[in-house]
C-alpha cells in the first residue's frame, strides 16, 4: 500500500474561582514518599525491559506488531534504547532517507525505533478536562498539519500488551490554545464559547496489542512549554451510552513530543507561523528534562512524513511501557457535560502540579462526572 492511499483512507476513518497558570507552571515539589516510588518505579522497571525485549521477539509481539503499523506506512521492530536528555535530544526521530518518497512501499520505511518508558506521576497540568468522548478522530473544524498518532502500551512487569486500556489524549491547537477551557493564558480568555469546545481531545481503548490510533493535529506552542501532547491511561473503566467513560484507575500520566528540527518546521507554515509568542525548544522545557532524565526514557515520537508537504501530514509512534499497578489521581479545572463545559476542580489538591499523588480506584481523575452530550 502507498502513502498517499493510505493517508486518504485514515483521514475517513469562564473565569475560574483562582487564577491558573498554564500547564508546567506552579509545579508542587515531591514529597519525600513520592521521590521513593519515582525511584522504585525505575529501578522496576529498568529490570522489567530487560527482559522484555526476548520476550517481544519469542511470542510474536513484535511481528504483529510490523504488520499493523506497516498498514499504516510503518515498519516496526521497536529495541529498549538506554537514553537520556542530551541523548534524545540529539537523536533525530525522523524514519526515511532520501529515497523516500509519497509512493514508496511502506515494507520499505522503516528499519528500527525505539521505545518509550514514562513515569506514570508525571505532569498533567491544569487543563485537564474531564468527561470527554471516547473517538478516534480529533480535529474537528481545527486547521493544522494532520497528524495520525500510533501508540502501543505494554505492561512494564510483564511485557505483554494492555488491552482495554483507554488512552486519554490532548494538545492544543495550531496557535496554542486548548479546548475546553476559558482561563487567563490559554487565548482569548473573554472568549466563554471555548468551554463547550473539544477539538484536539478525545479517549480510545487499546486492542489486543495494546494499540490506540489517533486522527489530531500537530500542537502549536505557548509560552512557556514546549510542543507537547498529554497523556493519561486509564484501566478497568467503564463507558457509558454517551460515549464517555467513568469509573476505574488511572496507571499512567505523562507528556510526549517532538523533535525540534521537525517543530521548527511546522511552526514556519500557517497557521501556525501566525502565532508571535517565542517558541520555548525542547532543550529548555522542565518537562522534558524530566520526561528525559532517566535512561529507560525516550518520550519523542518516531515519525514519517506521509507525503513531498507538511500539508499531507505526519504519522508518529511510540511505545508506552506502564506499572498497571500504579494508581494515580489527576488534577481537573474543568468538567465537559451533557450541557457543555464548566468550571470544576477535582482530583489531586495541587493545580497544575506534579498530577500524581496515589489514590484509591476510582478516584475524580478517572471519572465520567456526567460525561458529555449523549450521541
Amino acid at each position: 500500500m502507498h502513502l498517499n492511499a493510505l493517508w486518504k483512507l485514515c483521514l475517513l476513518g469562564l473565569s475560574l474561582p483562582v487564577a491558573l497558570g498554564h500547564p508546567g507552571e506552579h509545579e508542587a515539589e515531591d514529597d519525600e514518599v513520592t521521590i521513593i516510588h519515582k525511584r522504585m518505579f525505575k529501578e522496576n522497571a529498568r529490570r522489567g525491559l530487560d527482559q522484555c525485549a526476548k520476550r517481544f521477539e519469542e511470542s510474536g509481539f513484535n511481528a504483529r506488531a510490523e504488520t499493523r503499523r506497516r498498514a499504516l506506512y510503518d515498519l516496526h521492530r521497536r529495541s529498549l534504547a538506554s537514553r537520556d536528555t542530551d541523548s534524545v535530544l540529539d537523536t533525530s526521530h525522523l524514519v526515511t532517507d532520501s529515497s523516500i518518497t509519497a509512493s514508496t512501499d511502506a515494507a520499505d520505511l522503516f528499519t528500527s525505533s525505539s521505545t518509550c518508558v514514562l513515569n506514570p506521576e508525571g505532569e498533567v497540568g491544569p487543563f485537564y478536562v474531564l468527561g470527554e468522548l471516547v473517538r478516534s478522530n480529533l480535529v474537528e473544524d481545527e486547521e493544522g498539519v494532520p497528524v495520525i498518532l500510533d501508540v502501543q502500551f505494554v505492561d512494564v512487569t510483564t511485557c505483554d500488551p494492555i488491552e482495554d486500556l483507554y488512552f486519554d489524549i490532548w494538545n492544543c491547537n495550531s496557535t496554542g490554545v486548548y479546548s475546553g477551557v476559558v482561563s487567563n493564558g490559554n487565548g482569548n480568555s473573554n472568549d466563554e464559547s471555548n468551554i463547550d469546545a473539544t477539538f484536539l481531545r478525545g479517549i480510545q481503548p487499546s486492542d489486543s496489542d495494546g494499540v490506540v490510533t489517533f486522527n489530531t493535529l500537530f500542537p502549536g506552542h505557548y509560552s512557556g512549554r514546549t510542543t507537547h501532547h498529554h497523556v493519561i491511561a486509564h484501566l478497568d473503566v467503564t463507558v457509558l451510552s454517551n460515549g464517555t467513560i467513568t469509573g476505574g484507575t488511572v496507571a499512567h500520566i505523562g507528556q510526549l513530543f517532538w523533535d525540534q528540527d521537525l517543530i521548527y518546521e511546522v511552526e514556519a507554515v500557517s497557521p501556525y507561523s501566525t502565532n508571535t509568542v517565542t517558541i520555548t525548544t525542547n532543550a529548555d522545557d522542565r518537562v522534558f528534562a524530566t520526561e528525559t532524565e532517566d535512561t529507560t526514557s525516550d518520550p519523542v515520537f518516531n515519525y514519517v512524513k506521509l507525503g513531498d508537504d507538511l500539508s499531507d501530514g505526519l504519522l508518529g509512534y511510540i511505545t508506552i511501557a506502564v506499572d498497571t499497578s500504579a494508581t494515580y489521581d489527576p488534577t481537573y479545572s474543568f468538567v465537559y457535560t451533557a450541557n457543555g463545559g464548566v468550571a470544576e476542580s477535582g482530583g489531586s489538591d495541587e493545580i497544575g502540579g506534579d498530577g500524581g499523588s496515589s489514590s484509591s480506584p476510582g478516584g475524580g481523575g478517572s471519572g465520567g462526572a456526567g460525561g458529555g452530550p449523549s450521541q
